[in-house]
């Protein structure tokens, strides 16, 4: 029997409305065989790949091949790069961002590849989360998330989504991205929710403690206010339970000191604030709980591995790919 208690699952539930995305990129191709395409690794992003036509064959970091058929959803969590191809036995891949195909827009490409063989239609794409919490459910994810078209976890909505999608970038109408990258997060959310649903995995570290009744109450209280005067003792009272006894499980179950959890948060948090060229370096320090710019700057750097100052210049560097 599933003993967990129903806040948990709030919990994970408003972390699930969360999952907003970026559509990096998005390209529809179209396959004959022979061929094989590699995927490159994309730091932060979530790959998906939708076969509409055919079917095709998913390797990621040296695996066994998956094979996807047509209505099969598949996630690449972690920004891993993969492979795609019409065979397992295929071994010479092309890359695909190196490839000749029509750009439709800034994000989104036609692409037509192949031997001359037996035809394979797929949508893919690239997305990434803004949102930490939403990073920290990605991070839990295993290499490769698959979700089968006749699974009864494919509901028909998800079905009419992923028909949705194909119909939008098929036919390049204006906003095709933007719709394709709102039905991305539709996609994303019901890919989750059936791994959540079936895959003991699931239930370990930071979900796990997320649904915990004690650990998760003070994961949430991290999460509604970072810049909180934070303490082991403060805590400690959320979960209702002693020092010894809520570091002790709060490290056990999300693999980390409560203090240096809340640390990370907080860094990670500026840095995506750091992002926005109108937020002082002193802003974003009170946002995150520090009344001295140095002592931010010292704690960001021990936890980031770069000065402030040098991370706003990197993400400000790097072109939007939403």
């Amino acid at each position: 029997m599933d003993a967990t208690p129903w806040d948990g699952r709030d919990r994970v539930a408003r972390v699930l409305q969360t999952l907003r995305m970026r559509g990096v990129f998005y390209c529809r191709s179209e396959l004959t065989e022979p061929w094989g395409l590699e995927m490159p690794a994309i730091a932060g992003s979530v790959s998906f790949h939708v076969p509409t036509v055919g079917s095709c064959w998913l390797r990621v970091d040296g695996r066994e091949p998956v094979e996807l058929r047509a209505g099969d959803l598949a996630l690449v969590p972690h920004g891993l790069g993969h492979e795609i191809m019409s065979s397992p036995e295929i071994r010479s891949s092309a890359r695909v961002d190196l490839l000749p195909q029509h750009f439709v827009g800034p994000h989104y490409s036609i692409l037509q590849h192949g031997g001359g063989g037996r035809a394979t239609q797929l949508i893919c794409g690239v997305v990434a989360f803004d949102d930490l919490a939403a990073q920290e459910l990605v991070r839990g994810l295993p290499s490769v998330l698959t979700v089968r078209g006749d699974e009864t976890v494919m509901a028909a909505s998800v079905r009419d989504t992923l028909r949705l999608m194909a119909d939008e970038l098929t036919r390049a109408q204006p906003g095709a991205e933007a719709v394709a990258t709102r039905l991305s997060d539709i996609l994303v959310v019901q890919a989750i929710r059936a791994w959540l649903a079936h895959d003991p995995s699931a239930r370990d570290g930071w979900l796990l403690a997320l649904q915990d009744d004690r650990i998760g109450s003070a994961l949430e209280a991290i999460h509604a206010n970072p810049g909180g005067d934070w303490n082991l003792e403060q805590l400690a009272r959320t979960a209702t339970m002693s020092r010894s006894a809520f570091s002790a499980r709060f490290t056990g179950i999300v693999g980390e000191a409560p203090m240096a959890y809340v640390t990370r948060w907080r860094m990670n948090l500026a840095a995506g604030r750091l992002r926005d060229d109108r937020a002082t370096v002193a802003q974003v320090a009170a946002e995150v709980g520090y009344q001295s710019e140095a002592s931010f700057t010292r704690a960001f750097a021990r936890t980031i591995g770069t000065t402030p100052g040098a991370a706003r210049r990197q993400a400000l560097s790097v072109p939007d790919g939403g």
